[in-house]
């Protein structure tokens, strides 16, 4: 009587039929695998990165990517044509280096300097109203002062209460003489940045009627000598004031009802 090995019957050792063991496996064998239409040799890995995202997602990583690159180098070649010496390119566009830089991206080494500031310099601004009856002026308003009470007792104060101010008048000072002129590029740029944070500050409050002008001025006082020291320094004030200024459009802060007057 023939066997069943014999005849090739599945469910022997050994057998060809695919849903067999594998001899000497004890596991599923290539064969098995196949006959169930896989073959792991074929199946792909998994890709990383961009790689691994869709057309449309990779072309917007992409452009993404090139925006941001260009950003940076546009940075990095305004930073060192602002520090670098006077040349051809500074000459030319000088004035498209300074409003790119300033005033976010000052270089300012005072941190380091050997010889600290040693006076106490104030901003004060008073308005010229056009009230319903007649015109009037404002009394001395210290915009230093307003900014020292949002800061005092103030954890985390904001870079625009301790730096927007300060640094504006120094931009201010820096680029006109003893008699308020203009000595290079930066002059205009100065005059108004310090006007717009000027009605900035303004149209925080309510003087009954519109500003026609304004008037700047700072108080210099020298920091007074410690107790302990000999040295002998005066700290009465000297002030340095600026011609009155006529409001316009220009310098008012945007969005703001006389604003939109202004330009109508």
């Amino acid at each position: 009587m023939d066997s069943y090995d014999d005849k090739g019957v599945g469910g022997g050792v050994g057998g060809s039929v695919g849903g067999g063991v594998s001899e000497g496996d004890g596991g599923v064998g290539e064969g098995d695998v196949s006959g169930a239409g896989l073959d792991l040799r074929t199946v792909p890995e998994p890709r990383a990165g961009m790689a691994g995202l869709s057309f449309p997602y990779q072309v917007v990583a992409a452009v993404a990517l090139s925006v941001i690159g260009l950003i940076a180098c546009v940075q990095l070649a305004m930073v060192f044509l602002h520090v670098a010496p006077s040349n051809t390119l500074t000459k030319q566009h000088g004035e498209a280096v300074d409003q790119w830089i300033y005033p976010e991206f000052e270089q300012n080494w005072k941190l380091f300097a050997p010889n600290p500031l040693q006076q106490n310099i104030a901003v004060h601004v008073r308005a010229e109203i056009s009230g319903a009856d007649k015109r009037r002026t404002t009394p001395w308003m210290s915009l230093s002062g307003e900014d020292g009470k949002a800061i005092r007792g103030n954890l985390l104060p904001s870079h625009v209460q301790q730096n927007e101010l300060r640094r504006g008048w120094d931009f201010y000072l820096g680029s006109h003489d003893s008699q308020n002129r203009a000595n290079g590029l930066r002059g205009k740029l100065s005059e108004q940045y310090i006007r717009r944070i000027v009605m900035l500050r303004l149209s925080e409050h309510d003087y009954g009627g519109d500003i026609l002008r304004i008037q700047v001025r700072s108080e210099t006082r020298s920091v007074a000598a410690p107790v302990w020291s000999s040295e002998k320094i005066s700290t009465r004030p000297s002030y340095r004031v600026l011609p009155w200024w006529t409001v316009t459009a220009a310098d008012l802060p945007e969005g703001s009802a006389t604003s939109k007057e202004a330009d109508q």
